[in-house]
């Protein structure tokens, strides 16, 4: 027999690992999916995603949850439209060829990621997304409150670093300076509904703040505008979920089944200020039944540079070798997806999983 594919990490919490190893993978037994903020990251997701559009979600049975922050947001933006697979595409082309001016300001920035959402989401794709049989979305924004609802660069940069500041003593104090957002598919009610840990105000989806919601999601400060009005919330200025929910620390298990997390990496980071405090993890509880898959050191060694995609590849390359290497990346994480595709067929997916450092 040959040997398992190695480019693609497998972690679960133990209730996952537990299904996994007794009763393999069925596509039936997801009850969610997550998808964590990352910006320009997504692209190394590219191939499984759509190896998981092709193959799996089609076999998606019970009410499925879609939860995402920022970018991920924007991928699950894809995921629940009628055809999955043209969205992704619509997505990916504009992604990758996205060009600005050689200094772009945040209304340039803003401009043309409303372009791409639009062009993604189409005429028809709020509607999709609100109404599909299958998946219940779920979308993480956050109301900016003070000094961080400002689009005046010295006033936004005292309340972020203020943010950021009490952060470093408890996730708990973001809460006077974020409201954490959810704008939920009002039929099914998650099982992050009512996390307390911060601050959550709630916003039944509609067609008409699909949009909204996802621009928000991915709204990060400086870059970004603020959206506003958000339809259906308060009043006020709403910004990135991934400033308080990055990688998440919210409940994300059912009470039975699995939920499915393609992931950039084997790890996670509950919130954007925490990224350079490795010890802040989420909570082992929140993660019993997800499975994470994510690209490999191996594999993420042989992407140009040995390194995942980031935004700041706007910066340090040039039009040219950005676009290279970004094409390379999604044509090499075709792999990802075929290697999940395989463990599953190959029913080895208990073989290789480890638990969720």
């Amino acid at each position: 027999m040959s040997a398992l594919p190695t480019s693609l990490a497998v972690r679960a919490g133990p209730a996952a690992r537990a299904h996994i190893e007794n009763n393999g993978f069925d596509p039936a037994d997801v009850r969610m999916m997550v998808g964590a903020s990352g910006g320009a990251k997504w692209l190394v997701l590219a191939g499984l995603d759509r190896a998981l559009i092709r193959e799996v979600v089609p076999r998606y049975t019970a009410p499925v949850h879609l939860l995402g922050s920022s970018i991920g947001a924007w991928r699950f933006s894809c995921y629940a439209q009628n055809n999955p697979m043209a969205a992704l595409e619509r997505f990916e082309h504009a992604y990758l060829t996205q060009t600005y001016s050689e200094k772009p300001n945040r209304d340039e920035i803003t401009r043309v990621s409303r372009a791409i959402l639009e062009n993604v989401i189409g005429e028809a794709g709020a509607q999709e997304i609100v109404n599909h049989p299958v998946f219940r979305s779920h979308v993480m924004v956050n109301r900016a409150r003070h000094l961080s609802a400002s689009e005046h660069p010295l006033p936004l940069a005292a309340g972020l670093t203020a943010a950021m500041l009490a952060n470093k003593v408890s996730r708990k104090a973001l809460g006077a300076f974020f409201v954490r957002t959810l704008v939920h598919d009002p039929r099914e009610r998650p099982p992050f509904f009512d996390v307390d840990d911060l601050p959550i105000e709630h916003v039944a989806l509609a067609a008409d703040n699909v949009g909204p919601a996802v621009l928000a999601s991915g709204a990060i400060p400086f870059v970004l505008a603020g959206v506003k009005p958000l339809p259906g919330a308060r009043p006020g200025t709403y910004r990135d979920g991934g400033i308080t929910d990055y990688h998440f620390d919210v409940p994300l298990s059912c009470d039975s089944g699995i939920t499915l997390y393609p992931h950039f990496y084997e790890h996670l980071t509950p919130g954007w200020f925490d990224k350079r405090q490795p010890s802040r993890k989420p909570r082992p509880e929140y993660l019993d039944r997800v499975v994470l898959l994510a690209p490999s050191q191996e594999f993420v060694s042989r992407l140009p540079g040995g390194r995942i995609p980031d935004r700041n590849d706007f910066r340090r390359l040039d039009e040219a070798r950005r676009l290279a290497n970004w094409r390379r990346v999604v044509a090499e994480t075709e792999r990802l997806g075929d290697a999940f595709l395989e463990l599953v067929a190959r029913e080895s997916l208990g073989a290789v999983v480890k638990p969720i450092s």
